[in-house]
């Protein structure tokens, strides 16, 4: 477990990180290779919005790829998807890809372009979107903060805990034995919320793992789906993960339950 949690992304036991072979089911993969391809059709950098943010050309092209990943079997209004959007601003999705392509070292803003760095066009050239999945990947874990889409009151660092959670689910796909099982191994976690009479330690962890490690990790990865429907006709829904294939093709375990 001290492996698990506190080992470099490339020094971890008990698992085989790969690249799948196709990544075309992964959204925040997919909207890499647009932000790549756009650059490198224009000589490397495209233009930025005054702000900052993806071209509106390029928001539209990343939102006209939702019916191909398999969230989409959860139709949701346009205006509230993380896999569209107006614009930049409006699409978590998209916003999170961007904002770890930044901090992998793939892209950077500079005078108001966007420009792809010329190591990682290079590498574009000859192997494809496949060379970005480990840094992307290891960026999402190590370096982004995972908070950051969200206006949670109180903050626990659900990155460190990562491995552990992604081989428990894998296991069973099932959020609420998920996070039994985290506030088993990790007990102190619960130690971070206040008890109060509106929401429980137990459910403010809940909350924490669907909204950043489910929905805004492994669904943004393509790894799993969830429906975002709470109740069906007055009745809770249980909340259980589809695993993708793509998970099983990145993540292979050798570690006994």
């Amino acid at each position: 477990m001290a492996n698990w949690l506190y080992a470099p992304f490339d020094q971890l036991q008990w698992v085989t990180i790969s690249t799948p072979d196709s990544l075309s089911a992964s959204p925040v993969m997919r909207y890499l290779a647009l932000i790549l391809d756009e650059a490198m059709a224009q000589g490397g950098s495209f233009k930025a919005t005054s702000k900052g943010n993806l071209p509106t050309k390029l928001v539209r092209q990343a939102s006209a790829l939702l019916p191909e990943f398999a969230v989409a079997q959860f139709p949701v209004n346009i205006s509230i998807s993380e896999f569209a959007g107006s614009n930049e601003d409006k699409f978590n999705a998209l916003h999170y890809t961007r904002v770890l392509a930044d901090i992998s070292g793939i892209i950077y803003l500079r005078s108001g372009r966007y420009h792809v760095k010329k190591s990682a066009q290079k590498q574009y050239q000859a192997l494809g979107i496949q060379a970005f999945f480990k840094p992307m990947l290891e960026a999402a874990i190590s370096k982004y903060n995972w908070g950051y889409l969200d206006g949670f009151e109180y903050d626990v660092d659900l990155r460190t805990f990562w491995l552990f959670m992604l081989w428990r689910i894998q296991s069973h796909s099932s959020v609420d034995q998920l996070v039994k099982e985290v506030m088993t191994a990790f007990p102190d976690l619960l130690l971070a919320f206040p008890t109060d009479d509106y929401c429980s330690p137990e459910r403010n962890l809940s909350m924490l793992i669907e909204s950043r490690f489910i929905e805004r990790f492994l669904q943004f990865w393509g790894f799993v789906t969830i429906n975002p429907r709470r109740y069906i006709n007055a009745e809770p829904v249980a909340r259980v993960v589809q695993v993708q294939p793509l998970l099983k093709q990145t993540f292979q375990f050798t570690i006994n339950t």
